[in-house]
């Protein structure tokens, strides 16, 4: 029997030092020098990256023919001598491997996948088309190999082990409404989520899901246009309660319109508690990993906290 989360989404094996990391590049190419740097740091923290000769090709601005970066994400993401699989970069590329990927062989290894921005199409097949949970979390570029000035160790480490991560009140948490609820956390940055309806791989989170979004550089008619159609999609009406990240670069300059307003107007009359600034994914500030697929309480009052009462991984 796999272990499995109460929304009943596969656990990952648990990712330990000594743990075999794969790197792949599913989107768009890379600095070598950010990446050997990025290599540094996982040996430091215990682990063994591993990688082919792929993950340097370039086609333009994606990191090489999209059925060989599917490729190589199905063989890191189904190698049992691995136990997670970690994105080099996000950009643009990763919704044209997910046309070749094998969701039961997926499901069968049970490999965690991290990554966030682009590869966000990844973990939406992973929860709709898999039923795995993944982690919401580092990557190569510009995080792991600028160390814990740009990525939370502890809470990288604690995503991938076995035991419930608890409370997470990050400092800068802002309460948009109030409230609280728990679900399954689903999400991940909100462009790469609004551009799968519509198609073959939708992200359908399970109802009563509470929705992590996040984003970076998109001016607030842009988010408030985006966060519209979310809404006249009647796709809220399934969560019940929505975490956004910090979204840096968003903001009018000079003090005028916000992403916090853009998000404030839409979401008026949204039943349950909103939170805004939690720094995971693109963050301004050291990110916070999360791992997507567990069960989360949204405290949403004067101490405003997410509770993981879950583990992602599992034996």
């Amino acid at each position: 029997m796999r272990p499995r989360t109460s929304a009943g989404f596969a656990k990952f094996r648990p990712v330990a030092a000594g743990s075999r990391v794969a790197l792949v590049a599913p989107a768009s190419p890379f600095d070598r020098r950010q990446f050997d740097e990025g290599v540094v740091e996982l040996r430091r923290l215990g682990f063994e990256p591993v990688y082919d000769d792929t993950v340097f090709d370039r086609r333009g601005f994606v990191a090489g023919e999209a059925r060989v970066r599917a490729d190589a994400l199905m063989a890191a993401l189904t190698r049992e001598d691995v136990d997670a699989v970690i994105a080099v970069r996000g950009g643009y590329g990763s919704v044209e491997t997910l046309r070749y990927l094998d969701a039961d062989r997926i499901r069968s290894a049970r490999t965690a996948f991290v990554g966030y921005s682009d590869v966000t199409s990844v973990h939406a097949y992973l929860a709709t088309e898999v039923r795995l949970a993944s982690v919401h979390g580092p990557m190569i570029d510009g995080r792991l190999a600028t160390g814990t000035a740009a990525y939370d160790r502890a809470s990288f480490l604690a995503s991938l082990g076995t035991e419930p991560m608890g409370e997470l009140s990050p400092e800068g948490l802002e309460v948009v409404r109030p409230g609280t609820a728990t679900g399954p956390l689903c999400g991940g940055t909100l462009t790469q989520l609004l551009a799968s309806f519509g198609t073959p791989y939708e992200f359908r989170p399970p109802p009563g899901h509470v929705l992590f979004l996040e984003d970076v550089g998109e001016r607030p008619y842009r988010l408030q246009r985006m966060l519209t159609q979310w809404r006249l999609a009647g796709r809220f009406e399934a969560a019940s309660a929505i975490v956004f990240g910090q979204f840096p670069k968003c903001d009018e300059p000079g003090g005028g319109a916000t992403a916090r307003a853009a998000i404030h107007d839409v979401l008026a009359d949204f039943p349950g508690p909103v939170l805004f600034g939690f720094p995971s994914g693109h963050a301004s500030t050291p990110l916070v990993s999360l791992p997507l697929g567990v069960e989360t309480r949204v405290v949403a009052d004067g101490a405003p906290r997410l509770v993981l009462d879950e583990a992602a991984a599992g034996e």
